[in-house]
């Protein structure tokens, strides 16, 4: 199989399960990340964002989707049920720990090109690492993009810009350490319909070799969850530390 052709295990383009991250983790979440990218590929799906918290003792909260935006309560368990053992394994965290799959939700961080494009006329939030201008946070419309990899320019209409400030910025993506969508009417409107579209149609679909395809996925929610920020999520159940102090499902 060349490397331009779908999986046939997933169905998925390798080049869009490869899509590099701007956005990278530090530390133990790092160590999480790195863990977590093979295991995600191999069933078609990509790492959005690895965060861990205080909450609950420690939470692992590992944020996922499939290439098309989409993802559903059944892929986060799927997700749940492969990364759990291999996390038991190579133990990047030796305390007790919750974990937590999600999808990345409507207000959702932007770590992809292809995110930042999917997001075009909706509005952002986003904070780079060095000063752009006279600032390091910015929120505003998304207008487009121009150039490629980390070499490419976000194009944004400030919302916040001063009387004296010119509204129209071009924002360096290799600079951005944090972005994310902001929850408006419109975004909300935009995941509806989209949700409507997905239950016009079937779930998975045979492709032209048999293998489970499903549909358009910008910004889509399964349709058996209610509107929520935080996404479709699986959570493992406290329960008692295994022997190597992980916090088994």
């Amino acid at each position: 199989m060349s490397e331009e052709q779908a999986s046939p295990v997933t169905g998925a383009d390798p080049a869009l399960l490869d899509e590099p991250r701007l956005m990278q983790e530090t530390g133990v979440a790092a160590r999480v990340a790195t863990i977590a990218i093979p295991v995600l590929r191999d069933l078609g799906m990509r790492l959005v964002r690895v965060k861990v918290s205080g909450m609950n003792g420690m939470t692992v909260q590992i944020m996922i989707e499939r290439p098309d935006g989409s993802m559903n309560v059944q892929d986060c368990e799927e997700a749940s049920m492969a990364l759990s053992p291999v996390l038991d394994i190579e133990e990047p965290i030796t305390a007790a720990y919750h974990l937590e799959i999600s999808s990345p939700g409507i207000d959702r961080p932007l770590v992809r090109i292809s995110d930042f494009t999917r997001a075009i006329g909706h509005e952002a939030r986003l904070e780079t690492a060095v000063m752009v201008g006279d600032r390091k946070r910015f929120r505003g419309w998304i207008e487009g993009v121009t150039g490629e990899g980390r070499d490419a320019l976000l194009k944004l209409r400030r919302m916040d810009a001063g009387a004296d400030e010119d509204a129209d910025v071009e924002i360096p993506l290799r600079d951005i350490s944090e972005a994310r969508l902001v929850l408006t009417e419109a975004l909300i409107r935009e995941s509806l319909k989209a949700g409507k579209l997905a239950e016009s149609q079937p779930q998975e679909e045979e492709g032209e070799e048999g293998v489970p395809r499903r549909g358009p996925g910008r910004f889509r929610r399964d349709k058996a969850q209610p509107v929520r920020p935080s996404g479709a999520a699986r959570k493992a159940s406290p329960g008692k530390p295994g022997p190597r102090g992980t916090s088994r499902s």
